[in-house]
């Protein structure tokens, strides 16, 4: 792999303990890490990648999405319904999807995703029917070139058991968990600059049961594995707990060893003072999807409170079907903006934002080798060129980023390779896969 120096940047946001800015920068990119961060740096014979007018920030880092979902975005019926009801419409044609489906679906949101700077994301893959498994996506993710945490979900109580989803979509339990030591068994790496890495990840409360959820959960330790999972969404999740299990969802998830580093919950929109405090102490992270939380009018989650906490907080796009999009630069302008609404216009910086979305996200899914730009860091780097309309007149480009763009990233590198050049996909053919895209969504539409 030949050397690469990004060079003259007008602004490296390195994301380090000191949370230094460099101006006028370089970066070098060696072996797939970041082998020098400095000032008019020497590299003979390396590719050069110019960055004047540039914004030079970690390869940003999404928590929580279903790729799967970008097959049913904008769909009629789940538009403007809450979460209960915007997944009992989207279950029975989620139910008519395939492994053809699931691997192009994930192509699409993973380029969507590369677009708009992310190098890392996980995946909350947990419906297979069909024949569709983890693998689908697993292979999506090594063609676009992209780091995935890939979590292996799962619903065991349908609609004939007092869960939310159809019994045509539920699994056996000891059917999932046996799919997690082989999809762990086959894929998880652990290494230092892993692309891959494997989760365990029983869908919800509302869709598993407690043996279940404590199961996944002593599976997890003892491969050594995170868990990931749905915590207190909205109001009649938090209901749900309370009915069915006598207690609220911090309570739920402590009870079933579903607290420490090796967690992370996505949304916790309704978490109280007592939860908040609770995943402090415990190091237990959270994926905040604020487009999402608003899409399904759950509410806006209380970020400042847990940030202030010491809570670890990254960001998360959520599925296709409840954002609509996949922009993880738009989740972080977006997670100011509700934190502002709420709680005045000081409540959250555009570079605490961005934080989140970089540093933030890394250390919420364990990855102490990304979401920093020094040496010895993992080299996924994204690069914003900040000479276009949208930044035109920015006095602060860092800030700019976040407030008003641009929301695409020119170039993209993930382990050293080039994901994103001039704003191009470089890995796949993109125009071919919407192709097939806009046909699968059409076939599902027209069996709806």
């Amino acid at each position: 792999m030949v050397d690469v120096l990004i060079r003259r940047a007008e602004a490296i946001v390195t994301m380090d303990d000191e949370g230094r800015e460099l101006a006028g920068a370089d970066v070098l990119i060696r072996g797939g890490a970041v082998a020098a961060v400095g000032v008019n740096l020497a590299a003979p014979g390396a590719e050069v990648v110019e960055a004047r007018g540039c914004v030079v920030t970690p390869g940003l880092v999404n928590t929580h999405h279903h790729l799967y979902q970008t097959l049913t975005r904008a769909v009629p019926g789940a538009q403007d319904a809450l979460l209960f009801g915007w997944l009992r419409r989207l279950y029975p044609i989620w139910a008519r999807m395939g492994p053809e489906e699931v691997r192009v679906s994930a192509l699409v949101g993973l380029a969507e995703l590369a677009l708009s700077g992310c190098a890392l994301t996980s995946d909350h893959l947990y419906l297979y029917p069909n024949g569709a498994r983890l693998d689908d996506t697993i292979d999506a993710a090594r063609d676009v070139g992209l780091r995935l945490h890939a979590t292996r979900g799962g619903m065991s109580i349908g609609e004939s058991s007092g869960g939310l989803p159809p019994d045509s979509l539920v699994e056996n339990e000891h059917s999932i968990l046996s799919d997690c030591i082989r999809v762990i068994d086959s894929f998880h790496d652990s290494s230092n600059g892993a692309m891959i890495r494997i989760g365990v990840a029983p869908c919800s409360p509302f869709s598993v049961s407690r043996e279940l959820m404590r199961d996944a959960a002593l599976l997890a330790r003892d491969k050594g594995v995170m868990l990931h999972t749905h915590l207190a969404e909205n109001e009649e999740d938090v209901a749900y707990s309370l009915a069915r299990f006598g207690c609220r969802p911090g309570q739920y998830a402590e009870d079933l060893g579903w607290t420490g580093p090796d967690v992370w919950h996505a949304h916790c929109v309704k978490l109280d003072t007592a939860e908040i405090g609770l995943f402090a102490r415990s190091r237990t992270g959270v994926a905040h999807c604020p487009c999402s939380n608003c899409r399904l009018g759950s509410g806006i989650a209380p970020v400042r409170a847990m940030r202030d906490a010491g809570v670890r907080v990254g960001l998360g796009v959520d599925g296709s079907a409840s954002n609509d999009a996949g922009s993880l630069i738009g989740e972080a302008r977006q997670a100011m903006l509700l934190q502002r609404v709420a709680l005045g216009a000081d409540a959250m910086s555009p570079r605490e934002a961005l934080r989140l979305a970089t540093r933030g996200g890394a250390e919420v899914l364990g990855r102490d080798d990304c979401g920093r730009i020094a040496p010895g860091m993992r080299a996924d780097l994204a690069i914003w060129d900040m000479a276009g309309v949208e930044a035109a007149g920015a006095w602060d480009p860092v800030a700019a980023l976040v407030l008003c763009g641009p929301g695409r990233v020119r170039d993209l590198f993930v382990e050293g390779r080039q994901v994103v050049r001039d704003g191009q996909l470089a890995t796949i053919d993109l125009p071919r896969v919407i192709e097939v895209q806009t046909r699968l969504a059409r076939r599902l539409a027209e069996g709806a």
